[in-house]
């Protein structure tokens, strides 16, 4: 019993204190996603450099940034999902750690935008395993009422570490090339330099989390969920469900009409992508969009029949789906201004490298922190008084960034200090407002779904980053930018997603408080056994 209960008065679950381990544990965990976002993000600083050297453009860093890693990360998040709601959660992340870590130390051999984007792909295999299997963990950690804050403290990894990555990024690229002008031992130069500091590092963390002690599903919510007799096949179903050509080998064994449906959504999806390919003449992109955006919708009519009280909380949840489209929207902004906010400040503004890492790089990193951990407080304070509570900080996080982001990539005179920290006070201040929101709206998915189902629903929100924010962001700024010539236009053009954002959030006010409120009441109606 806990020994902070009265005697004769029954605790609100929502009300039990989390442990010292658990917030242990959470400290780890924010390392893991600190090193999950410098992997990512350092190759918005060594941009210059590599589209110098690899012969690319701002589309193309926007693919490699953006697209190359999303694609494979979203698509390999969902059977690691399921394998984080069956298996243990800290042998899943220690694997996949270790794998994005040695990925992005491989993109230091690089020699050009194939094999650089082949090893980003690696990098977001890798890191497909961490989100999943943190959200889960935090929420077997900590009781409802703490878990706003909880994962807001673990989503701030993701702005100190996007932080760091350019301190470190433009640190090395430039001390490297001063030392080695025509390039270092084994003929690196500093942008291959950079993503080996990165990358060997997380070997060493790896060890560390394999240390950590698995906890029991469910046992804070009072719902304790007994371990899967056979983990790995439901994640072998998976699987099959998500990779093509496997994908139609699945549906056609559930019936003529599955694959009829299937085929049908590869012939639209492949029109499409043939079509865009036509207006924007960028191959790689609209393959890789359209190949994610078939596999997605593979899994989840597989889904349907092989878990269907899955399936009904998730996907068939009008308010999961504006939850998480809505804040997708979000992150298809913040993506776009942070992926090219350090190129502007050196291309534009005229920033070395490491000048632009330590200002942009340390400022956004603060700026991000404070948004995500303030923001997450704000919807656990909020969602007292409130059911729905919770998206009006995702709602902040959407309109508040949008005119810093206008006045900062408007910032195109002579070079000089003024313009220099006027571009960075304004960046930082738009990371700030956009990272409010992500805490609350990854609550808020944890909440309307049972205890079993949190890592699939966890792969599920990301989709919406990834595969609507990271995939498509990025790469529109960048080829507006590569077609008009201005890398400033192409990031202001992003948002236009704003009002469609607006739209899908206003519905997820009105839906959620009563889906999650009927959260056990739809999953029995589904067939789960509660």
């Amino acid at each position: 019993m806990d020994s902070t209960a009265k005697p004769g008065v029954a605790q609100d679950a929502s009300e039990t204190p989390a442990t010292r381990y658990s917030w242990y544990v959470l400290g780890v965990l924010v390392l893991v996603y600190v090193l999950n976002f410098i992997d990512r993000q350092i190759i918005t600083i060594l941009a210059p450099d590599i589209k110098r050297d690899l012969g690319l453009d701002d589309a193309d860093i926007g693919f490699l940034y953006g697209t190359a890693f999303a694609v494979f990360y979203a698509l390999f998040g969902i059977p690691l999902g399921r394998l984080a709601d069956s298996w243990s959660r800290v042998r899943l992340l220690t694997i996949g750690l270790a794998l994005w870590s040695a990925m992005t130390a491989v993109s230091g051999f690089s020699r050009n935008g194939v094999s650089l984007g082949l090893a980003r792909m690696g990098v977001g295999i890798g890191e497909a395993t961490a989100s999943p299997s943190a959200y889960s963990l935090i929420s077997d950690l900590f009781p409802k009422g703490k878990r706003g804050t909880a994962l807001a403290i673990y989503s701030s990894g993701l702005y100190l570490g996007g932080g760091i990555s350019l301190m470190i990024g433009g640190g090395v690229v430039q001390a490297w090339n001063n030392a080695y002008p025509g390039g270092g031992p084994l003929g690196l130069v500093g942008w291959q330099a950079a993503f080996l500091a990165v990358g060997l590092p997380g070997l060493l963390l790896a060890l560390w989390v394999s240390t950590l002690r698995e906890p029991i599903r469910g046992l804070v919510d009072g719902v304790p969920t007994p371990p899967v007799e056979h983990p790995f096949r439901d994640f072998g179903a998976e699987l099959f469900a998500v990779i093509p050509p496997f994908t139609f080998v699945g549906a056609a064994r559930r019936g003529g009409r599955a694959l009829a449906v299937n085929l049908l959504a590869a012939g639209v999806l492949t029109l499409a992508a043939l079509l865009l390919i036509r207006l924007t003449n960028s191959a790689l992109q609209w393959v890789c969009i359209a190949f994610g955006y078939y596999a997605i919708f593979s899994w989840a009519s597989s889904l349907r029949l092989r878990d269907r009280p899955t399936f009904a909380l998730i996907w068939g949840s009008p308010a999961f789906l504006a939850t998480i489209l809505g804040y997708g929207c979000v992150a298809f902004l913040s993506y776009a201004s942070t992926a090219f906010a350090p190129a502007y400040a050196q291309e534009v503004l005229g920033a070395s490298p490491a000048v632009t890492g330590y200002w942009v790089g340390g400022f956004g990193a603060l700026g991000g922190f404070l948004g995500v951990i303030l923001g997450g407080r704000m919807s656990d304070w909020l969602l007292r008084g409130n059911p729905a509570g919770r998206i009006l900080v995702v709602v902040f996080g959407l309109l508040a960034p949008v005119i810093p982001v206008w006045l900062a990539f408007s910032t195109v005179s002579a070079p000089g200090d003024g313009d220099f920290i006027r571009f960075v006070a304004l960046a930082s201040l738009a990371n700030t407002l956009a990272s409010s929101a992500l805490g609350a709206a990854a609550a808020t998915t944890q909440d309307l779904v049972l205890p079993r189902m949190r890592g699939t629903a966890t792969a599920t929100f990301f989709l919406a980053t990834t595969l609507v924010g990271l995939a498509l962001g990025p790469y529109l700024a960048g080829y507006i930018s590569a077609t008009t010539g201005s890398l400033g236009t192409g990031v202001k053009s992003v948002l236009l997603i704003v009002p469609i954002g607006l739209a899908l959030l206003a519905t997820a006010y009105r839906l959620v408080p009563a889906a999650a409120a009927r959260t056990v009441e739809r999953a029995r109606a589904a067939g789960e056994p509660v």
